[in-house]
């Protein structure tokens, strides 16, 4: 079990990750994303994280999860998945867990 999974109050990574697109769909701007991830996990957590990954089609929608994947210095690979908590695109890791 990830560190992340067994605080009881999820951790708020960054207010407004939203990116409007022309098809009229809101989605999750994956490079803000990606960057708070790694912020988070290494300011709060003092993981040093070589890579993360997030997908770039997320739709906002509240109460909605998605993964990203995450890759350590270490070269281990976890998985973070991220919550929407709302309209804002205000999103918050729900856990981390290594992957295998």
């Amino acid at each position: 079990m990830g560190i992340l999974s067994r605080l009881v109050v999820p951790v708020i990574l960054l207010a407004a990750l939203a990116l409007v697109v022309g098809c009229g769909k809101t989605v999750i701007d994956d490079t803000k994303t990606e960057d708070a991830i790694r912020q988070n996990l290494e300011s709060d957590l003092g993981k040093q994280v070589r890579e993360v990954d997030c997908p770039s089609d997320v739709e906002v929608e509240p109460k909605s999860t998605f993964e990203c994947s995450v890759t350590l210095a270490s070269g281990k690979e976890e998985t973070a998945r991220l919550r929407i908590i709302n309209d804002d695109a205000d999103v918050a890791v729900v856990s981390l867990q290594p992957d295998g």
